[in-house]
């Protein structure tokens, strides 16, 4: 059982700051599952990595990271290359990385099957700006028309309206004129208008569009959109409603370790990770591999397990 957990936890995140006690009672959860943790609260945006690092070298031997997916990649950026193990309990807007594990999103839950989860070695992602600047990520990045979104989108009126906030957000770009970039996908360019580096299926919580990826894979799945207007994107919406986006006409997938994404205009491209924005193009992504431990559901594990292994065995 582990010695010294710490829970590194968002005050200002949507199900933190909205119900009363939530953080007392999952503490009070995870000790009666042995799991005696101290929490720490974050002091604002972009802490949670120096905060994960510094409970780390004072001897913590779990990392629970309570917020949203931005909060959780934040702490992941303070453990990438450690043998401490991070578990989720997700409490943000879209909770994409509890829905890829199949989790059960109540926080009660999700603590009452802690001690069973599994420490496994993840790939990362990581992001390299033309300034040198770097950021890793454990779920995706996404370049153009979705980024544009979150660029755009209120914070206070995403803390209000949820996930609301972004459908209404892509309702805003309808009629505007998207901006072009050029992929470069393992050496191989593209052009593209969105396009979806990711290490999950799962997007935005609600919807799969990268049916080819895994956690447990050394390799990206690199889905490019090369519609020129933003009206195109509505029947790509309806592709991903129904799991079979990339089977349209002006949709691309491919499995690559490393992506190259320059402007092609002299108007600039957004580029969110994990749900949050995080620049301008020019980037590099490529993939890390084992980079994380990440504490997985057993039955996600074997199933993720079994999806990979299926290929070579088929």
């Amino acid at each position: 059982m582990y010695r010294k957990p710490v829970i590194i936890y968002n005050p200002f995140a949507g199900r933190v700051s909205q119900s009363r006690g939530l953080l007392e009672r999952t503490i009070d959860i995870l000790a009666t599952q042995g799991i005696r943790a101290t929490p720490v609260g974050t002091h604002g945006p972009n802490t949670a990595a120096a905060l994960a690092q510094e409970q780390i070298e004072q001897g913590a031997d779990l990392i629970l990271a309570l917020g949203g997916d931005g909060t959780v990649n934040e702490v992941a950026n303070g453990m990438v290359h450690s043998g401490v193990p991070l578990g989720i309990l997700p409490a943000g807007t879209a909770n994409v990385l509890a829905h890829e594990m199949r989790s059960r999103l109540e926080l009660h839950r999700i603590a009452e099957d802690l001690p069973g989860a599994v420490p496994t070695r993840v790939s990362v992602g990581r992001v390299k700006a033309g300034d040198g600047t770097s950021r890793y990520f454990l779920l995706m990045a996404g370049i153009g028309l979705d980024a544009q979104i979150v660029y755009d989108l209120n914070p206070g009126f995403k803390a209000f309206a949820g996930k609301l906030a972004y459908y209404l957000g892509g309702i805003a770009q309808i009629a505007k004129p998207l901006a072009p970039f050029r992929a470069t996908v393992d050496g191989q360019s593209y052009e593209a208008t969105f396009a979806l580096v990711t290490n999950v299926r799962n997007y935005g919580g609600d919807f799969e569009i990268a049916r080819e990826a895994s956690l447990l894979s050394d390799r990206f799945e690199v889905v490019l959109f090369d519609a020129k207007h933003s009206i195109q994107y509505l029947p790509y919406l309806l592709g991903m409603m129904f799991g079979q986006v990339t089977r349209l006409p002006g949709v691309r997938s491919l499995a690559a370790s490393r992506v190259n994404c320059e402007p092609l205009e002299a108007g600039p491209v957004p580029l969110q990770v994990d749900g949050e924005y995080c620049g301008r193009l020019p980037v590099s992504i490529e993939i890390v591999p084992e980079a994380l431990t990440l504490l997985l559901p057993l039955r996600f594990l074997e199933r993720e397990q079994a999806y990979l292994a299926a290929p070579a065995t088929a």
